[in-house]
C-alpha cells in the first residue's frame, strides 16, 4: 500500500512590514482559511500597538491562532510553537479548511519543519545571575566572555544583543557545550509533521529601501497610536522588566529606555526605526537561506495577487 502524500501547507513568511496580513487578509476573501501565526510577538496580550497586531476587525475576517496566548510575564517556546503549529494544522484541515501560517519569526518556522536540537530550557537561576553580571559588568563584557567559550556564535553577534547573548551563555553554563556545537548537531524529528509539506513563500524587497521607508512610516503610526502609552500601561503592571522576552521585542526595549529617562524622544523613535530595521536584515537573511522558498516582490504592486496565485497552484 502506497502512503499518501504529504499534503502542501502554504506558509506566507516575510519581514516586517511586507504586506503579509494584507495578502493573508486577500485569499480569506476568497476561499475559507484558517491563520497560524508565526509571530513571536503577537502571542502576548495586551501587547497590541507596538507588534502590529491584526485588528479586531482583520481578525474576524478569517479564524487567527496563537495570538493572545501567553502573559507578558510569561516565555512561549519554539518547542511550544511547534506542538501548537501541528496540532492546529491538523485539526483546521480536518474541517475542511486551509491552514495558513503567516509571520516572520524564522526560529519558529525552522523549528516546525526541521526539528528541535537538544537545548535546554530557560532556567531564571542562570538568568538572573547573568542579568547581575551584565548590570555590574555591561553586556560587551559579557559579549567578550561569550566569545571565550563559544566563538563560532559570539561571532555573529552585536556586542548589545542582550538577549542573545545571554541565552548563549546560560547553555553552555546548563550543559557545558557551546550553543553553536549544540545546533549543529543533528536535529530531533519525529511523526508529527510527516502528513504535512510546509511551503515557504517569502514576500522578499527588490529594493530594500522601499521597505526601510515602509518600517518608518509604521513605527511612526505606532508611536501616533498611542505606542508610549501602552508600554506605560505595562510598566505600570509592575510584575515585568526589560529582561522578560515580551519586553525585548522590537520596539518595547526602545519605549521602555525612554520612559526610563535614559534616552529622549527623538532618539527612542530612531532607536525603534533602526532596530526594526536590523530585524527586517536578520529575517531576511534566514528567508534567503531556504533555497526551496518561492519568491514574491513585496514592493510589486500585485505582490499580494501573485501570492493568492501560487497559493491557488500549491493547494
Amino acid at each position: 500500500m502506497t502512503a499518501r502524500p504529504p499534503t502542501p501547507i502554504p506558509c506566507l513568511l516575510g519581514p516586517t512590514a511586507s504586506g503579509k496580513t494584507a495578502a493573508a487578509l486577500a485569499l480569506a476573501a476568497q476561499r475559507p482559511i484558517e491563520i497560524i501565526s508565526v509571530d513571536s510577538a503577537l502571542v502576548y496580550r495586551q501587547m497590541d500597538i507596538g507588534t502590529a497586531k491584526p485588528t479586531a476587525e482583520e481578525r474576524a475576517i478569517a479564524p487567527h491562532h496563537l495570538i493572545d496566548i501567553v502573559d507578558p510575564a510569561n516565555a512561549y517556546s519554539a518547542a511550544e510553537f511547534r506542538a501548537d503549529a501541528l496540532r492546529l494544522t491538523a485539526e483546521i484541515h480536518a474541517r475542511g479548511r486551509l491552514p495558513l501560517l503567516v509571520g516572520g519569526t524564522m526560529l519558529y518556522y525552522k523549528a516546525l519543519t526541521q526539528g528541535l536540537n537538544d537545548l535546554p530550557a530557560a532556567d531564571p537561576n542562570v538568568r538572573a545571575q547573568l542579568d547581575a553580571d551584565a548590570a555590574r559588568d555591561g553586556w560587551p563584557a559579557l559579549h567578550a566572555r561569550l566569545a571565550a567559550i563559544d566563538p563560532a556564535t559570539a561571532a555573529r553577534l552585536a556586542p548589545n544583543d542582550s538577549q542573545r547573548i545571554q541565552r548563549a551563555l546560560e547553555v553552555f553554563m546548563l550543559t557545558g557545550e557551546a550553543m553553536s556545537t549544540l545546533l549543529a548537531a543533528p536535529a530531533r524529528t519525529d511523526d508529527a509533521a510527516a502528513d504535512w509539506r510546509f511551503v515557504p513563500i517569502a514576500l522578499e524587497p527588490s529594493d530594500r529601501s522601499v521597505l526601510h521607508a515602509r518600517i518608518e512610516r509604521r513605527f511612526d503610526a505606532m508611536l501616533e497610536n498611542g505606542f508610549v502609552d501602552e508600554v506605560v500601561k505595562l510598566r505600570e503592571r509592575g510584575d515585568l522588566s526589560p529582561e522578560m522576552p515580551s519586553m525585548r521585542c522590537v520596539g518595547y526595549r526602545q519605549v521602555w529606555e525612554y520612559l526610563d529617562g535614559a534616552v529622549d524622544y527623538p532618539t527612542m523613535r530612531d532607536k525603534g526605526v533602526f532596530a526594526t530595521r536590523q530585524l527586517c536584515k536578520r529575517q531576511l537573511t534566514w528567508l534567503r537561506s531556504m533555497d526551496e522558498r518561492v519568491v514574491v516582490d513585496c514592493c510589486d504592486r500585485e505582490a499580494t495577487a501573485r501570492v493568492l496565485e501560487v497559493i491557488e497552484a500549491l493547494t
